[in-house]
């Protein structure tokens, strides 16, 4: 398999008018694997059944859920890494800082060694 792609024009950031206009890729995605796609190919490789890897595929994604509000880095061996981040607002001082310039919490994650390993081998196969 290989990722499939596109050829798209994009202007210069933050230049007025768009500036120099040049080319880039953009991985044009090929369908969604759903929970139960993941289950139905997990079965193949465990002795566990549907009920049960839903099971815990839907536990995870509650201990991932509650560790992250609470601030955590929660790491997945090959998996990668899933933390919380913030975006917010400047202030002229440390002591001028409140909770009010916070303007969202978002998660962000880092893929690990496996994941990164494959898609430095990854093929690309230009599509229209």
């Amino acid at each position: 398999m290989s990722i499939k792609f596109n050829v798209v024009e994009k202007p210069q950031p933050g230049v007025v008018g768009g500036g120099v206009k040049k080319w880039y890729a953009s991985v044009k995605t090929d369908g969604e694997v759903s929970i139960d796609n993941l289950t139905k190919e997990i079965e193949k490789f465990s002795a566990l059944s549907e009920a049960d890897i839903r099971g815990v595929i839907i536990a995870l994604e509650n201990v991932i859920v509650n560790e992250i509000v609470n601030g955590k880095i929660v790491r997945l061996d090959k998996l990668g890494s899933f933390y919380p981040s913030l975006s917010s607002e400047g202030s002229a001082t440390e002591a001028d800082f409140n909770v009010s310039l916070i303007k969202a919490a978002k998660m962000n994650y880092r893929p690990g060694t496996r994941i990164n390993d494959a898609l430095k081998t990854a093929k690309f196969k230009k599509v229209k």
